[in-house]
């Protein structure tokens, strides 16, 4: 009878099934615990009128009202904090890749000392950001720091730069004075010089999957480096360089710790991750952290967006 296999492979199923669910449930656990309820309970708290001496009262079920986004979005310094984020993280993250591109085609030949020199560009990302942050200030300091004191003992500088503490610098470019922001590139060169062993990383093993008989093969036809690097490096590195964009992008613009221990947020640096910080700590005003911290996660969904609808898209086609 046909009847008994089948009953025999519907419960054969079944065991498989509640095999797969005993397995899976503790990484559901998990996950609805650490990622899904602290997103509920921050998307309630946004739309609550909620103070740090409140918090204990607070719930899912509560007076909502969109005061916390309307004070957020008339906040002064919002827009520029908004502005400043995109700037820090545009520029770090192309920076960072960049960077570690130039290394990855630097150290790509062997020679003597290589695992040595790439095991030293690592320190960066490994460093706890803490002392990094601390020999950065201290370099930097317009006291006793080197990098001063090689700026007016030997390139001429007429006064130190408080690199970390200074808004603006006066620069002559071509006969015109044009402000830089000083305190912003700092961080963003923090950013870079911490970020860059990341994309090192990746780059380096994809190169390494590269044929060397592509290149041998382009050589031999009389092609230069550089169109050896255009026409057939670029093109095999280019889908581990967008993974790379994205993956910094997100990073640093949700990055909290580099910049407020470097600046505080201040001197023309505070991002906005900066403050949802001063609205939760400093004002106690934890409606329009949430709220703050909800608009952040906004404009970044809507940047992933599109990438996805078009570099990535571009990627596959």
């Amino acid at each position: 009878m046909p009847t008994a296999p089948r009953r025999r492979r519907g419960a054969l199923w079944r065991r498989e099934a509640r095999a797969g669910l005993a397995l899976i449930s503790p990484t559901v656990v998990i996950v609805v615990a650490l990622v899904v309820l602290p997103i509920v309970w921050t998307v309630a708290l946004a739309f609550q009128d909620i103070r740090l001496i409140r918090l204990r009262s607070a719930g899912l079920l509560g007076d909502y009202t969109l005061d916390n986004f309307a004070q957020v979005f008339t906040s002064a310094g919002f827009w520029d904090s908004l502005v400043t984020t995109l700037v820090y993280s545009v520029l770090g993250t192309a920076s960072a890749v960049g960077l570690g591109l130039v290394a990855a085609l630097a150290l790509r030949q062997g020679f003597r000392g290589r695992t040595l020199v790439r095991a030293s560009l690592l320190l960066p990302y490994v460093a706890p950001v803490v002392a990094a942050t601390f020999v950065w200030g201290v370099m930097l300091n317009p006291q006793f720091g080197i990098v001063n004191q090689l700026g007016t003992g030997l390139l001429g500088w007429d006064e130190p730069i408080a690199f970390l503490s200074q808004r603006t610098s006066e620069v002559s470019l071509l006969g015109l004075t044009v402000p830089v922001p000083t305190a912003l590139l700092t961080v963003i060169a923090f950013e870079m010089w911490r970020s860059f062993p990341f994309a090192f990383l990746f780059l380096t093993a994809r190169l390494q999957a590269v044929p060397a008989t592509l290149d041998e093969a382009a050589r031999m036809d009389g092609a230069t480096p550089t169109q050896v690097f255009r026409h057939i490096t670029l093109p095999q590195l280019l889908p581990t360089i967008a993974v790379l964009a994205l993956l910094r992008f997100i990073w640093t613009f949700n990055n909290f710790d580099d910049i407020y221990l470097l600046t505080g947020g201040g001197a023309g640096t505070e991002v906005i991750s900066v403050r949802v910080f001063d609205f939760l700590v400093s004002r106690g005003d934890i409606g329009a952290a949430s709220a703050q911290a909800l608009v952040l996660a906004s404009v970044l969904l809507v940047l992933v967006t599109v990438y996805y609808r078009f570099a990535a898209k571009e990627e596959v086609g």
